[in-house]
């Protein structure tokens, strides 16, 4: 290995994705995308901008901004535009932590988090829930410099109460900003965005990929105090949304009505999931988000997703011990929930 690449990066292994299959005909419901079409409104924004690439976006994103500040009920300067939530993690752990700093994640969970502190030579320090993946009891914070916290949760789906989002936040040293992921947080019943004028050390990072059915046009967002989120345009990319990204995302976000009509879909297919697996005999969570993580407690999950695979229906698999008996499957439409259902129960009357 070329000495001129850190030593933290060349011991850190690389976050691993979800599958996407090179060959068409598979019910793919490995990477909880929105089975619907974005916006028509914001198809045609993008489309009326395509004209305009020759020339640089704003460098802002202020329509953006404005736009998630006007419907979230925030300052336009306590908003962050960025490509894919992805980024605004990057950002964070880039402001936040150095070499040898300490940042804390909850495991099972959202495994990027730890390679973005690998990338800063950061320590981890690993929380365990238990098998209810409510808020376990804390460990001593006061050396933390960041603490992620999924909610809803993935991969469990479940969502933390407004009580313990709090208990974490006043557990918290003033020295360490507490990060709640809501990339999932449309399909819930809350956000902790109101927590912010009373917690000035909370972020809060949201995606477009999910609830607004972007996920191949990468914006997400933070939100955060303004005097934070000053420090934090200092790392932004200056150029980091592209024209078309910008007006495609500020039209979806106005477009709420189309946004609630998928929503309410989504979800009612998510009880219908739940209801059809309970019925195989299997252990489901309650969801809160577009997906939902199932205990398989009379077969092999490993066997079930690959057995899912060669009928051509993807799901997600994580050999992580807490979760190995789980599957994880993205609450796709009613025809491919139907299928896996029947490609589910085909197979459990195989081993009979």
């Amino acid at each position: 290995m070329n000495r001129a690449i850190r030593s933290a990066v060349q011991a850190m292994s690389a976050y691993i994705p979800g599958e996407q299959p090179e060959d068409g005909g598979y019910v793919k419901l490995n990477q909880n995308e929105n089975p619907y079409p974005p916006s028509a409104k914001a198809l045609a924004a993008m489309q009326a901008e395509l004209c305009k690439v020759g020339v640089y976006p704003e460098s802002s994103n202020r329509i953006v901004r404005e736009a998630a500040a006007e419907l979230y009920g925030v300052a336009p300067e306590q908003v962050m535009a960025v490509n894919g939530s992805d980024e605004m993690l990057r950002i964070l752990c880039q402001s936040c932590a150095g070499e040898g700093d300490i940042i804390a994640v909850f495991t099972p969970g959202f495994t990027f988090y730890k390679t973005l502190a690998a990338v800063q030579g950061a320590n981890v320090l690993s929380i365990e829930f238990g098998k209810d993946f409510r808020l376990p009891p804390l460990p001593d914070l006061s050396d933390v410099k960041l603490i992620f916290l999924p909610s809803p949760h993935a991969p469990s789906g479940i969502a933390f109460t407004p009580e313990e989002i709090v208990k974490l936040l006043e557990s918290a040293p003033e020295t360490a900003l507490v990060v709640i992921d809501e990339a999932y947080a449309d399909f819930g019943e809350w956000t902790a965005i109101p927590l912010l004028k009373d917690y000035p050390n909370l972020v809060i990072v949201r995606t477009l990929s999910k609830s607004y059915s972007m996920a191949g046009l990468r914006v997400g967002l933070g939100i955060a105090s303004t005097e934070i989120m000053s420090q934090f345009d200092k790392v932004r990319d200056y150029y980091n949304l592209d024209r078309v990204a910008q007006v495609g995302a500020a039209a979806a976000l106005r477009d709420q009505e189309y946004f609630n009509a998928n929503i309410e879909k989504i979800k009612a297919t998510r009880t219908r999931l739940i209801k059809g697996l309970k019925e195989l005999g299997a252990c489901p969570y309650e969801s809160q988000t577009n997906f939902v993580l199932v205990r398989l407690t009379e077969y092999d999950a490993e066997k079930m997703y690959l057995k899912l695979k060669d009928r051509k229906v993807l799901v997600r698999y994580f050999s992580t011990p807490q979760i190995a008996d789980c599957l994880r499957i993205t609450v796709g439409t009613d025809k491919e929930i139907d299928t896996l259902l029947a490609e589910m129960a085909a197979i459990l009357k195989e081993e009979k």
